[in-house]
């Protein structure tokens, strides 16, 4: 009868001390807490790409997309076929429209749109992308 009741007590008492560390330390899982979660930021989405995907385009043709949860469009990278490509980004709550203009150079060949957003936490960076098929002149 000792032994179940003393095992009961210690196992309550050690569950109190963990939660109390826990939410105490600021080392935690929770939103508050540190404890490297990515509970702190919301990861950024990007969607709504236009020309579609695998659609065929002409050489130099402008190509766009949403990224949502974005603090700064600087944040906000993109390369075509490793090419950097500038872009414009303008705030239209509660997403950027992020334009810009493929590459003259990129003829009769198919490229990828990869797009990059960094962050300081990695955990809140994001990238993606899709393919296009740019044709000749």
């Amino acid at each position: 009868m000792k032994k179940p009741m003393l095992f009961m007590l210690a196992a309550v008492f050690s569950a109190g001390i963990a939660n109390a560390t826990e939410h105490h330390s600021g080392h935690g899982g929770g939103p508050i807490g540190g404890g490297g979660s990515s509970a702190g930021c919301v990861k950024p989405r990007l969607t709504n790409y236009k020309p579609a995907h695998l659609e065929t385009v002409v050489p130099g043709a402008e190509f766009s997309f949403f990224a949502l949860n974005v603090h700064k469009p600087g944040q906000i990278s993109v390369t075509v076929k490793n090419i950097p490509v500038e872009v414009t980004a303008e705030f239209r709550e509660p997403y950027y429209l992020v334009k810009g203009k493929l590459p003259d150079t990129l003829v009769n060949t198919a490229a990828r749109i990869n797009i990059k957003v960094s962050s300081k936490s990695p955990q809140c960076e994001a990238e993606s992308g899709w393919l296009l098929k740019i044709a000749d002149k």
